[in-house]
């Protein structure tokens, strides 16, 4: 017979035995979750926060936490989503946290400058996505991230942001209209 082979991606029993022996506490397997998935929590940090330090920080919280609160996966979903939602709110405290810290609390109501937006994304004639979304308002950002990047539902980022499903749903509207400008030809 021929050798099976598992890639990184395959959920298969091999991972659950993996998270299982991380969460009996093997510091190796821990380790090769981590590399696993290090690189797709970084992308969604990186997404939600605009700000290369800013999400690595954060990516290396979630993995703290998730190790700190391992004992209370219980492989009834997936080891991916619950990580990612470690993620989220690890992004989302320190938001919270940073802005409660701030002196001046300043709502993300401006308006965004769409021809300035468009010439930083098409500066040196390519267009970045990427560059696109990182130049969103904050609250933009985040609701786009959350639901069309995560795939998250109105109510349940209500629920995360502290905000109301129809402010969702009209802050994904803005995004999009304000990505849609910005990568215009």
């Amino acid at each position: 017979m021929g050798a099976y082979v598992i890639s990184i991606r395959d959920r298969t029993p091999a991972g659950a035995g993996l998270v299982g022996r991380a969460r009996d506490g093997d510091a190796a397997a821990y380790e090769r979750l981590y590399h696993r998935h290090v690189g797709g929590i970084f992308a969604l940090c990186l997404r939600m926060t605009a700000n290369r330090a800013t999400a690595e920080d954060m990516a290396q919280q979630t993995f703290i936490r998730a190790w700190e609160r391992l004992h209370t996966f219980r492989g009834e979903a997936k080891f991916a989503p619950w990580l990612r939602r470690i993620a989220v709110n690890v992004v989302l405290s320190d938001r919270r946290y940073k802005s409660r810290r701030s002196e001046q609390q300043v709502e993300d109501i401006q308006a965004v400058n769409p021809p300035e937006l468009v010439r930083s994304i098409h500066a040196g004639g390519e267009l970045d996505l990427e560059k696109a979304i990182a130049a969103l308002p904050v609250r933009a950002r985040e609701v786009f991230v959350l639901h069309d990047v995560e795939g998250h539902r109105h109510d349940e980022i209500a629920e995360m942001l502290d905000i109301a499903a129809g402010t969702s749903k009209s802050q994904l509207h803005r995004a999009r209209k304000l990505l849609r400008e910005a990568l215009k030809p």
